[in-house]
């Protein structure tokens, strides 16, 4: 009884202040809606002196009556959204909240348990706006601020009389094990090869080198296989000459071609050293008639391509080939701006234990310096160290160089656009409008992709819409029904599974042109309707127990190329069975990435018939 006098009471005082507006909306006859006022209620009595003194005295003449003119007023516009609160609808309506508490009355909305921060329906907001006797209007979204863009560019070229010579870049291509890095070794009177893995180079290097006669070249080589396609390709983009080194005994082979179209596509001039000459089985005219095939015409044949006949392991003939790059280079007349700010290009990245992130850049303007700031991709680095390919410690570099960056906040990409800015927030402004942009491009790809579902799917839609026109709505839901009743019986966990056989990769490669080339080659498998390939996760560096952990949850595989796994690793591994495959041969790790995609295979059963068993009249069988 107590809670139902205190509904009673608080409804009544709801309906003393309310607005007449509202109560005309309760009751039968519309009441007269004066302005409100701040002075207090009248009393009963009061009402009816006043009422009397409007009664007109008998054979008083009645005054003529003024008509009113009706002023159309301009209902109040209240902005409304989706989940508004009863505070904020109040504050909306310039009211407060026991207004839209009387403007819920005779509603089924439970007025008791209303409180300001009650989020209410799109329906009941409607309501109080035109119980208030207000219209409403949706309210527009707040668009986002247009960012500034925070980007950095290349330099315009630089005024031609402050350029100065600078030392030509020149890159070793060719086929595998055609003598690249044995050429390059006998230049520099090292012994690079011999370090290789396999006798076979599956990085790419920079050098200098500087030659007897005193001049300085900076060579870059590049591996030879086929699977470092993109590394080829990035030292055919940053060099100046590219040496095309093609074995006299094996002649012109597939990456010897590729190398060939790499040049041509960056339209760099080339020399062709045709190696292993000192082989009795050599034969260097047949390597220039092959080269033919591919536009490559040498200078005896009428063209302008130097051919260079020389031996890389007993170094015979290797000063020719010096002399005709430094000649091809005097030609090109090769010349840079060492001042202003530096501009390069990354050709190898990695991640050093004592380091961190090291990347190898070659410098191609302005002069690089121990703390200058510097930007490539989405990171930046503060240079802390700079060394040459001896691990020698370096104060600066010049354009022409090729040396090691050491102070990147995280891995910068192999390939990407290396240039300096003036301090250390714009680093962190450029960094961020780049991420910036390519989350803005990521939005739009998959808002596409979105709008493309949601086209397909009101497609189908419409079709079966017409396929079942014709029946009632009944016949029509029943028949819904029947067709979607297997698909909605199933459970969440039955109709995630995949039917189709899978094989999910972790990849950890020593550098970033390893971990390049290795999913370049995945890339390439077409066989995924028979066993599909997931790679889970990529990085740079040694396994640790997290990768050991992600491989377990997704019963995948872990690939490691130059790359180490310690014992406490390899224990873990092997007490949780999860495939551990380490390699420094790239073929190699194809080769069992090839055997495992095998294992995964169902066996193909094939039935040859040899021979068939009679039997003759006598009881005995016979094979025939």
């Amino acid at each position: 009884v107590c809670r139902s006098l205190s509904v009673l009471m608080r409804r009544a005082r709801l309906l003393a202040h309310a607005d007449p507006v509202l109560l005309s909306h309760f009751l039968p006859v519309p009441l007269p809606c004066p302005a409100r006022s701040s002075a207090p209620l009248h009393t009963w009595q009061q009402d009816r002196k006043s009422m009397s003194k409007q009664v007109q005295v008998k054979g008083q003449q009645k005054e003529p009556k003024t008509q009113k003119v009706k002023v159309n007023l301009d209902k109040q516009e209240v902005e409304i959204m989706q989940r508004m609160t009863a505070a904020s609808l109040a504050a909306a309506m310039n009211k407060d909240f026991d207004h839209v508490c009387a403007a819920l009355l005779n509603t089924p909305l439970d007025l008791d348990s209303l409180r300001p921060d009650s989020v209410l329906e799109e329906k009941w907001i409607k309501e109080v706006v035109i119980r208030s006797g207000m219209k409403f209007k949706w309210a527009k979204l707040s668009q986002p601020k247009e960012r500034a863009n925070r980007d950095v560019h290349r330099r315009p070229p630089a005024d031609p009389s402050s350029l100065l010579p600078r030392p030509p870049v020149v890159t070793i291509m060719g086929h595998v094990d055609h003598g690249k890095t044995t050429l390059l070794d006998s230049l520099r009177k090292s012994q690079i090869v011999s370090k290789e893995a396999g006798g076979i180079t599956q990085h790419m290097g920079a050098f200098l080198v500087q030659l007897p006669t005193g001049e300085k070249i900076t060579f870059l080589d590049t591996p030879g296989h086929a699977a470092f396609s993109s590394i080829r390709a990035r030292g055919a983009n940053a060099t100046d000459i590219i040496i095309l080194v093609v074995a006299a005994d094996d002649g012109v082979m597939d990456q010897t071609v590729e190398s060939i179209h790499h040049a041509k596509r960056a339209k760099v001039p080339m020399i062709v050293a045709v190696n292993k000459c000192d082989k009795h089985q050599a034969d260097p005219q047949r390597v220039k008639q092959e080269l033919l095939a591919h536009d490559v015409v040498c200078e005896e044949f009428g063209g302008d391509v130097q051919a260079i006949h020389i031996s890389a392991l007993k170094g015979d003939n290797l000063l020719a080939l010096a002399e005709a790059t430094v000649a091809l280079a005097e030609v090109q007349e090769l010349k840079a701006d060492p001042s202003g700010l530096v501009e390069g290009l990354v050709i190898e990245s990695r991640n050093d234990k004592g380091k961190g992130p090291v990347t190898t850049v070659i410098v191609q303007r302005g002069t690089l310096k121990r703390g200058s700031l510097l930007v490539v991709g989405n990171t930046w680095a503060k240079v802390r160290l700079l060394f040459d390919e001896n691990g020698q410690a370096l104060k600066e570099a010049g354009p022409g160089r090729a040396v090691e960056v050491v102070g990147w906040k995280e891995q910068p990409s192999a390939g990407e656009v290396l240039l300096e800015v003036e301090s250390e927030q714009q680093a962190k402004e450029v960094v961020s409008w780049r991420i910036y942009e390519e989350e803005q491009q990521r939005l739009q790809e998959e808002q596409s992709a979105i709008e493309l579902k949601q086209k397909e799917h009101l497609q189908e839609y419409r079709k079966e819409r017409e396929e079942l026109g014709h029946l009632s709505w009944r016949k029509r839901r029943a028949a819904v029904y029947q067709a979607n009743k297997y698909k909605f019986s199933m459970r969440p966990s039955e109709r995630t599974q995949r039917d189709n056989l899978i094989l999910p990769l972790i990849i950890k490669g020593d550098v970033n042109g390893s971990l390049e080339a290795i999913l370049n080659i995945l890339d390439s498998y077409d066989a995924q309707q028979q066993c599909d390939l997931e790679v889970v996760h990529v990085s740079i560096g040694d396994i640790s127990e997290k990768d050991v952990n992600m491989a377990e949850t997704f019963s995948g595989s872990i690939y490691g190329f130059n790359v180490g796994a310690s014992k406490s690793v390899q224990q873990l591994a092997a007490k949780r069975c999860v495939p551990l495959r380490l390699h420094n041969i790239i073929y190699k790790l194809v080769d069992e990435l090839k055997e495992e995609l095998s294992a995964k295979l169902p066996l193909l059963v094939s039935e040859n018939i040899i021979g068939e068993e009679a039997f003759d009249g006598t009881g005995f069988s016979f094979c025939g």
